[in-house]
């Protein structure tokens, strides 16, 4: 029968009546049948590049959510976003463009969903601002949605250890200190990345897939298994067929994500040590969900209460394999569940309660340790306050070495990331020393780049037990060391932080949660008196956009949308 019959579908409402002719017809030019444009039409929204690794799995697991979909009585239909690589962006222009790209994906997606009124979606991606933006859109959107993620890399392997590619950024250390050859520092590079998927250390995009988790948005237990691992499709498959089941069961994402699911994430992170910037995704996916801002304060709260249970690769020798080999999030969240709300939903239609009821403790417990004798009583993340900051800003304590966690030093004041790395490489950096780097926030920058580059050139000069380095920028989740990002309000503004000079005594206590500069307020005064803010160049283009509308690191430097 053709036509359609006004192609009933209570689904799909675009595609009723006489009104939704023309749709049906374009879709028909593509293949799509009457039958088909009766069922829930889901969206696939794959990030797919072979630019990226952690995304150049994607197309094959595309195959596999389709026929979920199919199976499970829906049609698919793909389109993509971009899925710019923070490694390969890393130490130049496009380092800036990497957050502010968080909110192109999160715009992407959200226009084509409205355009196409699709019923559902599932969002496939891996790396660090890819997974937050999906999530972000879907938190916008409402709609019925899931995650899947394309797993994590396995690990290098290097005289007896292993490693993630960070490898090469710690031997250009190696090499100018002459430890290594040109030769060795070659074979580093040939073997840094031994395939795809994302990252195997516990970065921004491992962290991000795993709070996905958390969050109830992926499947259970799908976070960390590996990208080349047949599972891996397996979930794909599977998801494809959960969606249409969010669908006819009309669960939307923020449904899902809730305040209460939130602060299960926020918990998460805490105990597992992730990456800095979760904070600032965290922040702005809670705004997507008209939930309000996200302090800073709220994740300083929880922070007195959880403690580190897992200490995951920098913070430790463990991987993201080791992790999924640990249970991966369902491991951590069994001992969790005194300190989660149980009653949030997920995805597959049960509470957390129901989920964990079925779970069992770690098979490796050096891995995920109890919650009666976690790694560190210490949180892993941590939210400092002090003269230098007083909106706050983000450590990570799981990958501060002990003899750091209070420190005092003299500060080397820099206007620019790459400033500091020559002054590094160059062998300016004394010992000791308060590394300031400033005008690298999200308007400053502009775009917030990572501070990735100083702290591993720090490592590889050996100076990275001893130094400090604070910054209005961000940090990369494979960072270690005494380093504090997101310092808010950024110099730019005229936060204090724009009023160090070198050799001011600056002072980190960590179990304090303090950050202070040791400077008399009327001499800080009459700096401010004189001091104008460093104005930095960008290409006409989006950048300027985000530097203009961008909103306060402590607000999770969202584009701010109440501005007329």
């Amino acid at each position: 029968m053709s036509g359609c019959q006004g192609c009933s579908n209570h689904f799909n409402p675009v595609l009723e009546g006489d009104d939704g002719a023309l749709k049906r017809a374009l879709y028909k030019s593509m293949g799509h049948t009457d039958e088909q444009l009766r069922k829930p039409v889901i969206a696939v929204v794959n990030s797919y590049t072979n630019a990226t690794a952690g995304h150049v799995n994607l197309n094959e697991l595309t195959e596999k959510v389709l026929k979920g979909i199919a199976d499970a009585g829906g049609v698919g239909m793909v389109f993509g976003t971009i899925a710019p690589c923070d490694g390969i962006a890393e130490g130049h222009l496009g380092m800036r463009y990497v957050l502010a790209a968080r909110e192109v994906i999160t715009a992407s997606i959200e226009v084509m969903m409205r355009a196409h009124r699709f019923d559902g979606m599932v969002m496939l991606g891996s790396c660090d601002k890819i997974v937050p933006a999906m999530l972000m859109a879907a938190a916008r959107l409402d709609v019925p949605a899931i995650l899947v993620n394309g797993g994590p890399m396995y690990p290098a392997q290097y005289k007896g250890k292993h490693w993630d590619g960070n490898i090469v950024t710690e031997a250009i250390g190696w090499k100018k200190r002459g430890q290594i050859t040109e030769a060795e520092f070659r074979h580093i590079e040939d073997i840094a990345e031994p395939g795809p998927g994302s990252c195997t250390m516990y970065g921004t995009a491992n962290t991000m897939c795993c709070l996905a988790e958390a969050l109830g948005m992926s499947l259970p237990g799908s976070a960390v298994i590996p990208a080349t691992h047949p599972e891996r499709r397996t979930v794909a498959e599977q998801s494809g067929q959960t969606i249409v089941d969010l669908v006819r069961n009309g669960i939307t994402a923020r449904q899902i994500i809730t305040p209460a699911s939130i602060r299960n994430a926020m918990a998460f992170l805490l105990a597992t040590g992730g990456s800095t910037n979760a904070i600032l995704h965290l922040q702005a996916i809670h705004d997507e969900a008209e939930l309000g801002p996200l302090p800073l304060s709220a994740f300083d709260e929880l922070s007195h209460q959880v403690p580190l249970l897992a200490a995951l690769y920098p913070a430790s020798e463990h991987d993201m394999i080791d992790f999924w080999e640990a249970g991966g999030v369902p491991a951590v969240e069994h001992e969790l569940q005194s300190l989660y709300d149980l009653n949030t939903l997920t995805v597959c239609g049960q509470t957390k309660a129901e989920l964990l009821a079925a779970g069992k403790p770690t098979a490796r417990p050096a891995v995920v340790h109890p919650l009666d004798n976690p790694v560190r009583q210490e949180a892993g993340v941590a939210v400092l306050h002090g003269n230098i900051s007083p909106l706050g800003c983000v450590v990570k304590p799981a990958a501060v070495p002990e003899n750091l966690m209070q420190f005092s030093g003299p500060a080397v004041v820099f206007s620019s990331e790459q400033e500091s790395i020559d002054a590094i490489m160059s062998g300016q950096i004394k010992p000791g020393s308060a590394l300031v780097l400033r005008y690298e926030g999200p308007r400053g920058g502009p775009g917030m780049p990572e501070m990735y580059k100083p702290m591993k050139s720090l490592e590889g000069m050996g100076l990275s037990d001893t130094c400090a380095l604070i910054t209005d920028g961000r940090f990369s989740g494979s960072n270690r060391g005494l380093f504090v990002g997101h310092i808010s309000p950024e110099a730019v503004d005229g936060g204090p932080l724009a009023l160090i000079e070198n050799g001011d005594p600056i002072a980190i206590d960590i179990p304090a949660r303090t950050l202070t500069l040791q400077v008399d307020p009327a001499i800080l005064a009459q700096r401010k008196h004189t001091w104008q803010p460093v104005q930095k160049e960008v290409p006409r283009g989006f950048l300027r956009l985000y530097r203009d509308r961008a909103a306060s690191a402590a607000l999770g430097a969202v584009l701010n949308n109440e501005q007329a």
